[in-house]
Formats: C-alpha cells, structure tokens, sequence
C-alpha cells in the first residue's frame, strides 16, 4: 500500500486527493479528496497572463492543501497544471509559488497527458462492467479546455480543445466585467459556433464513431447530474456512475441559459464558483452528445485526480 497525494490545478478549480493506492487490488482509497474554486484562468483568454489576485487565491488553496497532505503522511506528490498554466506568459511565476509552498515543481502538462491521465482514472474501475460497452468516449469538460479520449484497455485516440466552461464565459458571457444575465440569443451562438469548430477538428482527429460509452468528468457534468437528481446538496456517492440521458442535459442545459445569476445560485446543489460558468459548461455537454450521437452519458467523479495517484503508485 502507498500513500499518495495527487493535486490538480486547471482554469477554474484546484483539486487534492489523498489516497492509499494498493495496485495488487487494483483499489484506490480515498482519505481526503477536496476541491477549491480559485478560478487562475481569470482573463488568461483575453490578457495571456495569470492576474495576481488569481495567483495568490492558488496559493492559498496550496497553503492548505500543503498542510493536509503533512497531516495525512503523504510521501510522493504530483501537482499537475493544466490549460490556464499552459497558456500563461508569466507561468515561471506560478511555477516559483507552487514549490516554495509545496517543494515540487508542478507539471505544465501537454492537452494530451491530461487527457491520459483522465480517461485512466475514469475508467479503471468500469472494466468488467458488461452493461457498459467499449470502447468509451471519455469526455473531460474542464475551464480553459476539454479533453476527449477513446479506448478501452489503452488510449486509441486523444484530443484537447480550447473549449470550456470559463474560456467560453470569458470569450463571450463577460463585458465590463459582468456576465450577460441570461445570456442572449446572438451570444448563445457565439458560443455554439466556437463548440462546433472545436468539435470539428475533434471529429478529424480522434476515432470517435469507434466508441460505445461517453463517460463524462469534471464540475459542470457532476453538477448536471446534481441537478437532475433533485439533490439538496452535492453528494458526490449519488453522483458517482449516475446517468444522464440527452433528454435531460437539453432540459437543464436550456433552463440554465435562460436563468438569471440569481436563479441559477439557487440551485442547491450549486457550488457558487460555478453559477457564472455553469451553462457554458452544459453547452458544451449537450453538443458532445447532439454531435456524436449518444443518448446518455455515464457521470464519474473519479477523473485526471485518480489518473494522477495512480503514476505514483
């Protein structure tokens, strides 16, 4: 057994597992899994830089995380940095925090690492799972990016978009410093188009039509399901392997983009770092499952984080 800790930081959030890895089992036990809105990719889209009071909320959530990972025993640490850190000029500043807090240096890792690491840490535990066919569409929707990996015991195709939930917020929901509230009908398809294009050159360079299963990762699939299970408040138990048929992500993902901010931080299972983002994120989902032609998605809550704790084991 080997105690792990694994920290991944995107767009929108930075994420800590703490975990007893036992690779003769196969099994992964949680000890602490946690996650902290700190939005680094504030602006990166429009400016090409981290915006100071977004690295200082990052360094925060590492202070804590720093001390839970003491806490706990931990001895082997991967920090892996994702779209927002890759995109940034003044990234060495990131990368400076990081180890003075923690003493590892994090990984500004490639779109198709990431996918990696996602589409292991999804679907190690659905091997076996006849009612899941294979090969699985992995489908990760993060803030700056969204990875979509097929395979089934190995990765046969993997692709990084710069599609997601705050890139397209950011590109075309925010001006002067506001987000549209609801968004209108002209900006609605701004978005759909920078989707589309994505999805395009998706279609061109990963074996798509091969895949059986779309396993769907990150906050703005979980909170769908969140949503659809009617939860008073996130339960990631309940979440974990739900459901969601395209029916349903058409009915929420429309609600959403006809919401006022008000409305949609009512939800209550809505984690308030995603209230501003939350129908992009499902814009996105809906038009992975329109074009390629699944009519459910398989929502996992083990993603890049698992993948991650798994390399060190």
């Amino acid at each position: 057994m080997t105690r792990v800790a694994a920290i991944d930081c995107g767009t929108n959030s930075i994420r800590l597992l703490v975990a007893d890895a036992d690779p003769e089992t196969g099994q992964l036990v949680d000890l602490d899994r946690r996650m902290t809105i700190v939005r680094l990719g504030q602006d990166v889209d429009r400016t090409g830089r981290l915006a100071p009071e977004a690295l200082e909320r990052t360094f925060a959530a590492c202070r804590e995380y720093a001390g839970i990972i003491e806490a706990h025993g931990a001895r082997q640490l991967r920090f892996v940095a994702t779209s927002a850190s890759r995109d940034a000029e003044n990234r060495d500043e990131f990368v400076r925090g990081v180890v003075d807090i923690l003493g590892v240096e994090p990984e500004v890792i490639t779109g198709d690492q990431e996918a990696a690491f996602s589409f292991f840490g999804a679907t190690k535990e659905l091997t076996g799972r006849a009612d899941l066919a294979k090969p699985y569409l992995v489908v990760d929707i993060g803030g700056g990016s969204t990875e979509f990996v097929v395979g089934d015991e190995s990765v046969r195709g993997a692709r990084s978009i710069d599609v997601g939930c705050v890139r397209m917020t950011e590109r075309h929901l925010r001006h002067e410093g506001k987000v549209s509230d609801p968004p209108s009908a002209a900006e609605i398809e701004a978005i759909r188009a920078d989707i589309t294009a994505g999805l395009d050159l998706v279609a061109r360079t990963v074996p798509v039509d091969e895949s059986r299963t779309l396993v769907g990762l990150a906050g703005s699939v979980t909170t769908l399901s969140a949503i659809a299970l009617g939860l008073q408040e996130y339960d990631s138990a309940a979440i974990h392997h739900s459901r969601l048929s395209f029916s349903q992500v058409k009915e929420i993902t429309e609600r959403l983009l006809t919401s006022t901010h008000a409305e949609r931080a009512a939800i209550p299972a809505m984690h308030p770092g995603r209230v501003d983002v939350i129908a992009s994120g499902a814009l996105v989902l809906l038009l992975i499952m329109e074009r390629f032609g699944f009519d459910e998605v398989v929502v996992s809550e083990h993603d890049i984080l698992d993948g991650i704790g798994w390399s060190l084991a």
